[in-house]
């Protein structure tokens, strides 16, 4: 099996690489700096640059390719910066130019893939309190849920073009390297771990092997298409994820940081901690996927 990846460099695309590459398929990864190969990639993943922009000067990859995956988009954590304008901005063209770039690419071609696997995020639902999220729930209404869904909406020609799209709302990737895994963890090495603002927001988590297991499980099930959300089947609190970052790494979690000053400290970036979803995987575990890590503790012990 051939896999085209845009986006392909970051945390979840490497370690889709990877995993693809261990069993013998092949990987085409579509990136701005072709010359530059992160760590996180194999030697055996081929580089090719693209402008994120048009299906210029890559497409003819596309008629050997059998699964087109789209997970290119500017970071929304603290290290892209505070949400400013041009920052939001930027956050939401990367994502709609790059899906735009991607079905340009796939109008320019006869031969086409069977299956574009289309970035998304739990974020599709806004902020939900302790309402229990299936794919079902309607798009929600703040920042983050408007880019999400224009992300999505980007991706509806696939279809027209003949292509089966899934679309993986994904959440909070927990990983040993990158992600939010080690900021949650850092507070609590230095004694001052603790919830964030009352604790009882949702983090719809999910641990980095089974994304991954997840994508290649959608990837290679020809009948299943639609939304999908990419989240363990126990989401937990943010007071349960620093209690048991805690009971983890032999740390108190008693501190909490309160809610104020993170919005004082973030601006409009806080309602990523301060808001969650309570998101639950029922389409995927309805298809017949198996979590390996379905519960917090197991997984923080795993990574950690």
């Amino acid at each position: 099996m051939k896999t085209l990846i845009a986006g392909g460099t970051g945390l979840i695309g490497g370690a889709l690489s990877r995993s693809l590459v261990a069993d013998g398929h092949e990987v085409v990864v579509l990136t701005r700096k072709p010359d530059e190969r992160p760590d996180r990639l194999p030697d055996a993943v081929r580089l090719i640059g693209w402008d994120g922009k048009t299906g210029e000067g890559w497409s003819d990859e596309l008629p050997t390719t059998d699964v087109v995956v789209n997970l290119a988009g500017a970071t929304i954590g603290p290290e892209g910066g505070l949400w400013t304008k041009a920052r939001k901005q930027a956050i939401l063209q990367s994502r709609v130019q790059s899906t735009a770039a991607l079905i340009d690419g796939l109008r320019r071609v006869d031969q086409r893939p069977a299956t574009l696997i289309q970035g998304s995020a739990v974020g599709f639902y806004g902020g939900q309190g302790s309402a229990l999220i299936t794919e079902e729930a309607p798009n929600g209404d703040d920042f983050l849920a408007d880019v999400v869904a224009a992300w999505e909406a980007a991706s509806d020609d696939a279809e027209t073009l003949g292509l089966r799209r899934v679309l993986l709302r994904t959440g909070v990737v927990l990983a040993a390297k990158g992600g939010t895994l080690n900021l949650l963890a850092l507070p609590h090495k230095l004694f001052v771990g603790g919830p964030l603002g009352n604790g009882k927001q949702y983090i719809p988590w999910v641990h980095i092997d089974d994304e991954v297991a997840a994508i290649r499980f959608l990837m290679e099930q020809p009948d299943l298409s639609g939304p999908f959300n990419i989240t363990a089947p126990n989401p937990v609190t943010n007071r349960a994820m620093s209690n048991a970052l805690g009971k983890v790494l032999g740390r108190p979690s008693l501190l909490p940081t309160p809610a104020f000053l993170l919005k004082l400290l973030l601006g409009e970036m806080s309602v990523l901690v301060l808001e969650g979803q309570r998101a639950l995987p029922e389409a995927l575990t309805e298809s017949g996927f198996d979590f390996h890590f379905p519960n917090i503790e197991g997984a923080l012990r795993d990574l950690l």
